[in-house]
Formats: structure tokens, sequence, C-alpha cells
């Protein structure tokens, strides 16, 4: 690892532009104190939000005014502690801003729960009488939905003060995760030593070719995983009984519906899409297991083969460069202003590529409002980046656009669609490629990426949605959730879904354990929500061009102004049915039927 650049080595042109959020870090710093300070701004508000239209239009400018104050502050310290953690100086300042922010959001904590003491006759009397509240109004109304569900102030304040221990069950599962699994090397077939760590598992071997090496190292990450499952079983359920109690407490009917509340998702979208596709894919999937297998001329596929990439021999490259001008083209039909804003942020650094020591893994868009968002990737020359950067400039679109066309508060949709305007940009890069080429592999290697993204988003992630909705039952009636009941359930939910195409040993049961998605709600299904939209409407682009993406791009400039199913319906695609969902799985179907031939 030696030959890695430090962060000081790497060409400046390979880095973000920090500057446009602070030109100095010195400024940074004198903006972190004036921000403590200039809490009382806002908290001089206290007691006073029902007095009137006018004092709560001021006090509802005055928080956004220095709510962008806070991400810009906040956005400069992450960044860098991504961009290399491993300084000091980087984690003393991440720390700095996140003990900053404890002590201003319990300061701020009065805002919510004394406007849900406002009357909402008062509320809809001030909304007439002043019209700059009408910015607010969602934020208002989506505040009185919550207000059936919200205790007393004085609990709400005591609940916010537990805030650390309710993180509690994710902070010990990511610490041990990170801090205290080791896992036995595995050798290769000439009996050289490998390293192996989860990142390892997870980034490199699990998509081996080599099938001695890909099965080694899933029995070494098995073997880890049985050493803890009793201990992480007792921390996931510590999570579930909290969601459980919170969801009484709040008056829900159940877990879900209070999870369900806040992405303002109905039961039925939510069961919809675990159902559908679990039902109409598995069959399309269960063809792609059968290819793997003969292409590896094996006598079992097992569930640690799944991932093995088709004609491994191929694995195209690309320059950065090259990447660049890939998505620009493949993005034209887009239309000028989104192509714009690609061409700005592939030109103007809004992205980190540079591969140095201390370097977050993965890929993120960050979008703090009112500068421009800024993309964290490692690039490494291989063709499949260019996807990932391609994903994650479709964030960057999306957020730029909300941020330029709504006010802060108005710019964050409901998780259920945010992976939409993403995966768009995956497919549309893929039919680019597949348009602009007759080599028989290399389609089929396009092919292989996008069944990648779909593998990922229908599969793995909605697998984990079933998981989940299985273990909220069994809390609900009363089971105790050891670790053999949350691996017999893993184990069950993956086997239903791929029958006897694969064979599923017990370690599968295990592989609960390999997700931190469990401790953010109701997150892994709404993967599913985006793809299945974005691929909706990537196919009515390629039907009716021009009207379907000036379409697209209003609800993209929508932000978070409505609901998911009313943001979507501005597409003319209905979630509340299955049908998106259908199309979208026999879409899989036909990429399936492409690969056969």
């Amino acid at each position: 690892m030696s030959n890695r650049l430090t962060r000081n080595q790497v060409p400046v042109e390979q880095t973000w532009n920090l500057t446009d959020l602070f030109a100095t870090k010195e400024d940074w710093e004198q903006e972190l104190k004036a921000v403590q300070e200039d809490v009382t701004q806002i908290t001089e508000f206290k007691g006073k939000l029902g007095d009137s239209a006018h004092t709560l239009l001021s006090a509802a400018k005055a928080l956004e005014g220095y709510e962008k104050r806070l991400i810009r502050v906040g956005t400069y310290a992450s960044l860098r502690a991504s961009a290399d953690g491993a300084d000091p100086e980087n984690q003393a300042d991440a720390a700095k801003f996140g003990s900053a922010m404890a002590s201003i959001g319990a300061k701020l904590s009065f805002f919510d729960s004394e406007l849900l003491e406002v009357p909402a006759e008062t509320l809809e009397r001030f909304l007439e009488e002043e019209s700059g509240l009408q910015t607010y109004k969602k934020m208002l109304d989506d505040l009185m939905e919550r207000k059936p569900h919200t205790l007393a102030p004085d609990i709400e304040e005591t609940l916010a003060a537990l805030g650390e221990v309710h993180d509690a069950p994710y902070m010990i599962y990511e610490r041990s995760k990170s801090s205290d699994m080791a896992f036995d090397p595995i050798t290769d077939a000439s009996g050289q030593e490998l390293p192996m760590s989860e990142a390892l598992y997870e980034d490199r071997y699990e998509m081996s070719a080599n099938t001695e090496e890909r099965r080694k190292a899933y029995d070494s990450f098995i073997n880890t995983l049985n050493h803890y499952k009793h201990t992480y079983a007792a921390t996931y359920a510590t999570e579930v009984t909290k969601q459980v109690t919170m969801a009484k407490l709040r008056g829900f009917e159940s877990v879900t519906d209070m999870l369900l509340h806040s992405q303002q998702v109905t039961q039925e979208m939510y069961h919809n899409q675990l159902d559908v596709i679990q039902k109409e894919l598995a069959p399309h999937m269960r063809r792609y297991a059968k290819l793997v297998q003969e292409d590896y001329g094996l006598d079992e596929l097992r569930f640690c083969d799944l991932k093995a990439p088709l004609d491994p021999e191929f694995n195209p490259s690309t320059t950065y460069d090259e990447a660049k001008e890939m998505i620009l083209d493949a993005l034209k039909v887009m239309g000028p202003e989104y192509s714009g804003i690609m061409e700005e942020g592939l030109t103007n650094r809004w992205v980190d590529l540079a591969d140095n020591v201390g370097k977050q893994s993965g890929a993120f868009c960050a979008s703090p409002y009112g500068v421009h968002p800024y993309i964290l990737i490692t690039w490494t020359d291989m063709m499949r980046g260019t996807f990932t950067l391609a994903h994650e400039l479709g964030h960057a679109g999306h957020f730029y656009l909300a941020g330029k066309n709504q006010e802060l508060v108005n710019t964050r949709p409901s998780t259920y669609f945010v992976e939409a305007p993403s995966t768009m940009n995956e497919l549309l890069l893929a039919e680019h490629l597949m348009n602009n080429t007759d080599d028989q592999r290399m389609k089929k290697w396009v092919i292989s990426q996008l069944l990648g993204t779909y593998y990922h988003n229908f599969v793995t992630h909605l697998l984990e949605g079933e998981f989940q909705r299985r273990v909220y039952a069994l809390a609900e009636g009363g089971t105790p959730l050891t670790a053999d009941v949350l691996c017999q359930q893993k184990k069950e939910t993956i086997e239903n879904f791929w029958g006897d195409a694969v064979s599923i040993d017990d370690g599968a049961g295990l592989t609960w354990m390999r997700q931190p998605h469990y401790y953010m709600g109701l997150y892994p299904y709404t993967y599913s929500a985006g793809l299945t939209v974005s691929t909706a409407m990537a196919q009515k682009i390629k039907k009716d061009g021009k009207p379907a993406v000036e379409q697209w791009l209003d609800v993209l400039r929508a932000g978070g102004t409505l609901k998911p199913l009313d943001l979507i319906k501005k597409t003319g695609i209905d979630m509340s049915k299955p049908d998106a969902i259908k199309e979208a799985v026999a879409y899989v179907g036909s990429l399936i039927d492409e690969l056969e031939k």
C-alpha cells in the first residue's frame, strides 16, 4: 500500500474545490464560532411562534437562513474528513462540529414542539394573512401530520436528550464491525497467503472470477460472522425493541406505520414493492443464475457464486477524461440545461477522484444548499467507474435543480424517490453505450453492468426489505429475536427467492449481519422504488423524447414540494398500482433474454 499518495501529494485537479464553501480554513473556524453565538437569533423567538403570522414568518426565515450556514460549516468539515480521515486535524474539526451541533440541536428543539402546540386553525389563518408563509406550507402540513403522534414537549425534550442512547445499537454495530472483526487470511492456488477483511470481501473476493478464491473468502467471511452472531442479534434486537416501543408510545398501529409515515408512503405502496418484485423477478434471476453456472462450468451454483462476473476476461478500462465524454454524450438527451450542469460538475472540480491514503471508500454526493454538489469517488481507470460517476452525477443534477428552484425547506423529497435520478443516469449511459457499439462482448458487458444495478436494488436490498418485514412481524407478535431466529428468517427469504437454482448453505443465513441499513428504518426497500421509477421513465424518454424529458426535469426541479406519490404522478407514473413495478421486472427479464442469446 506504500505506493498510495498522501493527500498533499495528489494533483489539485483530481480534488474537489472546497474554497467554494470557505476561502480558507480560518474563515471556516470563524464561521463555526459565529454560528454557535448566533443561535440566539433563533432562540429569541422561543414562546412567540403562535403570536402572529408576521412573527412566524420572521422566525421561519431566520431559521432557514441559519440552517444554510450550518450546512456549509458541516459540509466543509465532513468533506475534509472524507477526503483524508487519517489527518488528525480533519478528525478534530469533524468532532468540533459534531459537539457544536449537539448543543445547537438542543437549543433549536423548541421550534417544532412549539409549532405543534399552535392550533391548526390558527396556522390556517396565518397562511391566509401572510403570503410569504406559503413557502413553508408543506413544512407546516408535514408537521401537522406528525401532531397526533407527538408527545408532550417535556417528553419530546427528554427523548431528544436520550438521542445518543437511541443511536447506540447502530454505533455498537458499526464500531464492532470496523474494529473488532478479524478474518482468517486465505490462500491462493500456489499456497500464497491473501489478506482478508470485510471490505476486501465485499469489494473484491465476492466478485472474483476465481471460484476457489471466491469460495474460500466466503468461508472465512462466514466463519467470522458466526463468532459474532449472538452479540449482533442482541444489538439488532435492541434496535427493533426501541422502534416497537416508540411506535406504541407515539400511538401508531405498528412499527411499519410509524416508519412509512416519515417517508409519506402508504402500506400498499410498500407491500407492492416487496411482493411484486419477489414473485415476478425470481424466475428471471433463476435464469441468470443458470447462466453464471454454465459460464463457470459448476456442478452447483452456491450462494457465494452469485456475484461472479460473466465473461471475466473482459473488463474494459477507460481514463477519467474518456469517461467524462461518454457521460456527457449519453446525457445530451436530457437537454441543454441538464447537460450544462453535468459539464460544469465535471470541469469545475465538483468531483474528488484521487486515490489517497485516508480517503473514504465508496462513492457519495453531498449537496450543500446555495453552493453546488460535491462528489466523492476513487477513480481506478476501470470502465465500471463510469457508471458510478454517472450515478452520483444524477444525485448532483437533482439537488442542483431542486436548490435552484426551491427554498431550502423544500429541496429534499422522500427517500422513496431519492434513488430515481441517480439510476436514471445509469440507464441512459447503458442505452448510449449499447447504441454505439457492434462488439458483442461489449454489449454483454454493458448488460452485465446494468444487471449489477438491478441486482443491487431489486435483489440484495429488496431481500433485506423482506427480511425486515418478517422481523417486525415477529417482534410485534412477541417472538424473541435470537441469532437462530434471525438466521432462519434470512435463509428462508433467500431460499424463497432463488428456489432450487442456487444451493443455499447455512452461512447465507448469517448475511443479515452485513448491513447497517437495518438501523435506518425502512430504508432498504426504497432502493427498488427509485429504480422502478427511473426504469419506467427511461422507457418513456426513449419513446416520447423531449416532452418526457421536460416532465422529468420538472419533477427534479420540484424537489421536496410534493409527497412521493404526487411527485412521481407528475411523470404520468402511478406508484399506487403495481404496473410500473411489473414493467421494470419485465425489462430485467428482457436483459436476461439478451444475455441468453
